[in-house]
């Protein structure tokens, strides 16, 4: 059996080699990750068995499973499935883009933009009894505009008769400590009550998360994902280099300003309403890299559910291990993600 099989659909318009291998194993993960879902929503204060969260799914078990399933922990546990997947995809458009293993959302300051952009959003907008007076749907078009900012000037800043992976690296984590000042400066001046949920919010939490966030984050994160799956020709090109990438028709500047463009939604849309979860877009890429190779065919869809994976994962300990307190997803990302990042650092210094 060969490994590639070839497909061509609408007169041989669209075309594409599927790998049968990836195919499989991304299949695993698909598998993994609902497995993971559904033993995380009967895990907590009180135990529900796998077979019983199933039945709950589809209109059974008693009323009082009924109620913690779908009210306290389905929505939390959705939101980190889909925040955990766009954050991974992010991180996968970021490395080819900018063909450096080390770029991330978070790493080069686009996640702490978004979240600059949102505690601004709940410091202006916040009235004295706590509520929004404007809705709640409008709080990722600001993570998405607080992440345009800081994606381009990152960019233009990097830029000199092109962008050195090493100068875009290091003026990217200069600007996510500025965000990080102005994200301390914009809770010191809102409301004390918004400063202590931005300071955990920061950290990267779904804690809280109801159907309404699931509602908003779900099409958004969704329809992203599954467009930026449609233009892995174009990261695959990418890593050509600039050279050979424009001597195969590639439409370089174009295609890194639309690549910058998915990366920056998809950023948004999750810090929105998981927070600032860490690590995740540096992570799954490589993971999936390990898996089934370097195509962006296989690899995007493959960090997608490792990325899922991972803060499905960290919820379930963050909320678990330690009661009564709940520690914050972000946490336990951060505690893997930073020693991997330090031997990536290495790996890349001494390759």
């Amino acid at each position: 059996m060969n490994r590639f099989i070839g497909k061509r659909w609408f007169k041989d318009r669209i075309s594409f080699l599927i790998d049968m291998s990836a195919l499989k194993k991304v299949t695993v993960l698909g598998v993994l990750a609902v497995l993971v879902l559904i033993v995380s929503t009967g895990i907590g204060d009180m135990k529900i068995a796998p077979w019983n969260v199933v039945s709950v799914f589809f209109e059974g078990g008693t009323g009082l499973e009924q109620l913690v399933v779908k009210s306290f922990r389905l929505p939390r546990i959705i939101i980190a499935l889909l925040a955990g997947m766009a954050l991974a995809v992010a991180g996968g458009i970021l490395q080819g883009m900018i063909r450096n293993p080390l770029a991330s959302p978070d790493i080069i300051g686009i996640t702490g933009g978004a979240g600059a952009a949102v505690v601004a959003f709940l410091t202006i907008f916040s009235n004295e009894d706590g509520t929004l007076p404007v809705s709640i749907q409008w709080m990722p078009v600001a993570a998405f505009i607080g992440a345009a900012v800081v994606a381009f000037l990152v960019y233009f800043l990097a830029w000199r008769k092109g962008v050195s992976p090493v100068r875009l690296v290091l003026i990217g984590i200069g600007i996510s400590a500025l965000t990080q000042a102005v994200t301390t400066l914009l809770m010191i001046m809102g409301p004390i009550y918004r400063a202590s949920q931005a300071n955990i919010w920061i950290t990267g939490t779904v804690n809280g998360s109801d159907w309404q966030d699931v509602s908003i984050l779900l099409p958004w994160s969704i329809a992203f994902i599954l467009i930026s799956f449609f233009i892995t020709r174009q990261l695959n090109i990418q890593e050509l280099g600039e050279e050979l990438a424009k001597g195969v028709g590639g439409h370089v500047q174009r295609q890194r300003f639309f690549l910058l463009l998915m990366a920056t939604v998809l950023v948004g849309g999750a810090v929105s309403f998981a927070g600032g979860i860490g690590f995740v877009g540096l992570m799954a890429p490589h993971m999936a890299r390990r898996m089934v190779g370097s195509s962006y065919g296989a690899l995007l869809p493959a960090s997608a559910l490792i990325g899922g994976i991972l803060v499905m994962l960290a919820d379930l300990i963050g909320r678990t291990l330690f009661l009564p307190l709940e520690v914050p997803a972000g946490v336990f990302t951060a505690a893997i993600g930073a020693p991997y990042f330090i031997y990536l650092l290495f790996k890349t210094r001494n390759s």
